[in-house]
């Protein structure tokens, strides 16, 4: 059994990964900023902080033995508020990590570093990164390859669904987002739709790592459960859950990723078998909306651009001046507000 540390461990990933942990037997501690939430409610080991405040995060890395790396800027948008902060965190922090830390390191990465391609994609394929922040995940990726080649590191499809009960919901996914427009305004507007996505579910993350938290299987790995159009995604969703209307819409989309991928050597040389699909993802976020369990879909903290924004872009949005003036003195008093999770 080992001493786990993780990373943004209070984050959409991190909490059933933070619980499987632990069914594990291994002994878990989480370091997170917390930019999210308000709290954090698992009577596990906590730390608040974040990765860019070296000195406070270097004992609970001489205690780990395994450090999964959740800690990072997550997704296209929200990275390009502030390239700079985005090399820092999802960069520069792992450089620092590599140089530091002696144990064995679990690297959430991301598919979205192959960019756009026709034919499907293993792990010797070519990258095409088409964002900051795919280049940002296989920068790390390249730099831990190099320094810390027995690294895991894990190319994570796109996730979609439910956490466990304490981890936030994020709106500002493929599927996640379509079926709450389902729900909610009987419309799929689907840009379009012939573009594919590898999809993940959510608890599967776990489902890949925890098995590994002590193996010695190390290099790239693509892992998710099956590829999808968003065109054939949007009918799952109606067909399944929602008596809605598909509108496809023929202007250019800013998102131009197309891209299927191989999961045969996460399955074959990981024993990587998905525990949940696509459907349970579109199910559990229909009885989460028709529960009446979410007050207002529009909240920022379902998107992490929008929970990003006031921080990283306080001129663009009313009272953001505010916001960060808060976020800076709350800073000098200790509590540091500059990096997120995933």
């Amino acid at each position: 059994m080992a001493n786990v540390l993780i990373t943004g461990g209070a984050g959409y990933v991190g909490g059933w990964l933070t619980d499987c942990t632990l069914d594990a037997g291994h002994d878990v501690r989480v370091y997170d900023l917390l930019l999210y939430e308000d709290r954090y409610l698992k009577d596990i080991p906590f730390v608040a902080g974040d990765v860019l405040d070296r000195e406070r995060l270097k004992p609970h890395l001489h205690w780990a033995d395994t450090v999964v790396w959740l800690a990072g800027l997550v997704g296209d948008p929200a990275c390009a508020l502030d390239p700079f902060l985005t090399e820092k965190i999802n960069l520069d922090s792992v450089r620092w990590l590599c140089e530091t830390f002696d144990g064995r390191i679990i690297f959430p990465s991301t598919c979205s570093v192959y960019g756009a391609q026709e034919e499907e994609l293993d792990e010797q394929s070519a990258v095409q990164p088409l964002s900051l922040y795919a280049e940002s995940k296989l920068d790390a990726e390249r730099l831990l390859t190099a320094q810390r080649p027995e690294s895991l590191i894990l190319r994570l499809a796109t996730l979609a669904g439910l956490g466990d009960t304490y981890s936030r919901i994020r709106l500002d996914l493929v599927v996640n987002l379509l079926v709450a427009r389902a729900r909610l305004t009987g419309e799929l507007h689907v840009f379009g739709g012939n573009q594919y996505r590898p999809l993940l579910h959510v608890r599967d993350v776990a489902t890949a790592v925890v098995p590994h938290i002590d193996s010695d299987a190390c290099g790239i790995y693509n892992v998710g459960t099956e590829n999808m159009t968003i065109i054939q995604l949007a009918r799952r969703i109606v067909e399944q859950v929602a008596d809605a209307e598909i509108i496809v819409v023929e202007t250019p989309f800013q998102d131009t990723r197309n891209y299927r991928v191989s999961f045969d050597r996460a399955r074959q040389e990981l024993d990587f078998g998905p525990q949940y699909s696509i459907d349970d993802a579109i199910n559990e976020l229909t009885h989460l909306l028709d529960s009446g369990r979410v007050k207002d879909l529009s909240m920022s903290q379902f998107s992490n651009l929008e929970a990003l924004r006031p921080y990283l872009r306080p001129e663009a949005i009313p009272l953001g001046r505010e916001v960060r003036n808060a976020h800076l003195l709350a800073r000098h008093a200790g509590n540091t507000r500059a990096s997120a999770n995933l």
